[in-house]
């Protein structure tokens, strides 16, 4: 539905949408995956936004106050964070937020945020958990080792919901991949007057927001957003061939190799910034009442480089975590036992495989 506008915010040989229906359509998904601010500040920036629709217009504006609102709070959260972790001579990365819109959107509020996250070494966590602490935040959930971040969250004046800060010390799970987070803190540089607050290589922040677009099984365009404004602003930046090499290393290629491919099937112009150098044929799996099951399939236990790491995952969703478990129902946390919460796991499971082989069959019989 997006992909015509997002098109033409990225080339100049495709033309907006003209259908005034186009646009009431448009604007409910674009508020629906919280992406105004990117459409609202790429179309401003081009200067195309008044060659649309004036209610078009009036709500993407909106929401972009709304996002300097919020972000503009975040951020002051941020810095007492970073300030706090500089005095305290830990080092720290901040991750996407409110830096990664200012660094490669343009602007703070071109890019809307709801949580602050912070790359830390393994063995500062600790500390770094008693300091977010002394600042009013609470943790979440019970920090898992073999995971790679813990939540805390405060409630912050004026506004409705928590801000939540993740502490993270990997950015992809360790039982499924050998990704060494050391490469990524050496080539990482301090940033302007500090000396443990950093960022990321502009290549390795590539990589992250390409794995963290596969953890979400790219089911949003913000996913897609992310990806093909850092494609178009570091173009020359990020060399492809070194980063699927160092992927395979990592176990992490078949990871990059999927995300990207589904990307650039969406978005063709893309090879013509950044030739991608290994690419799936995603379109059998786009096409057909089947593509939801192999979609499912193929990302949750077959985007894994080894057989074990395969193994790993399928063992992880037959028996998740207790907490996971309410998070795929999305209901409230239960102090039920663990073999009663499988059981409402797999009665919901059961029943959408039920529910989704009915519309099949029955859709496969209708004439």
């Amino acid at each position: 539905m997006l992909t015509p506008l997002i098109s033409s915010l990225y080339d100049r040989n495709t033309s907006l949408p003209h259908k005034i229906t186009y646009y009431h359509q448009a604007i409910q998904q674009i508020e629906s995956h919280s992406i105004s601010p990117q459409i609202y500040h790429s179309l401003k920036e081009k200067g195309d936004l008044e060659r649309t629709p004036l209610f078009f217009q009036v709500r993407l504006k909106q929401k972009y106050d709304e996002a300097l609102f919020q972000n503009i709070l975040i951020k002051s959260e941020t810095d007492k964070i970073l300030n706090r972790l500089e005095k305290a001579k830990i080092e720290a990365i901040p991750l996407k937020g409110v830096y990664f819109a200012q660094e490669y959107f343009g602007h703070l509020a071109a890019r809307g945020t709801s949580d602050i996250d912070i790359l830390i070494k393994k063995e500062s966590v600790g500390e770094t958990v008693q300091l977010v602490k002394s600042l009013g935040f609470e943790q979440e959930e019970e920090w898992i080792p073999e995971h790679f971040h813990c939540s805390f969250s405060k409630r912050i004046p004026g506004s409705p919901v928590p801000l939540v800060v993740e502490i993270h010390w990997g950015i992809v799970k360790e039982k499924t991949s050998h990704l060494e987070i050391d490469t990524f803190w050496e080539e990482a540089e301090a940033v302007k007057g500090s000396s443990y607050i950093k960022s990321l290589s502009d290549e390795h922040t590539f990589y992250m927001i390409c794995l963290h677009g596969w953890r979400h099984n790219l089911d949003s365009p913000r996913y897609y957003l992310d990806i093909i404004q850092l494609i178009f602003r570091l173009n020359n930046r990020v060399d492809l061939h070194r980063l699927f090499q160092q992927a395979k290393k990592d176990g992490t290629l078949k990871r990059m190799v999927r995300t990207l491919s589904i990307v650039y099937e969406e978005y063709p112009i893309l090879e013509n910034v950044m030739k991608l150098p290994v690419k799936r044929s995603m379109k059998k799996r786009r096409k057909g009442r089947l593509f939801h099951y192999l979609d499912f399939i193929d990302f949750q236990f077959l985007s894994y480089d080894t057989f074990q790491h395969c193994l790993r995952e399928v063992y992880s969703w037959c028996f998740p975590r207790k907490t996971d478990i309410y998070t795929e129902l999305n209901v409230e946390y239960q102090r039920s036992s663990y073999i009663k919460s499988i059981f409402f796991l797999y009665k919901e499971r059961i029943g959408k495989g039920l529910k989704a082989t009915y519309l099949l069959v029955r859709g496969a019989n209708q004439p």
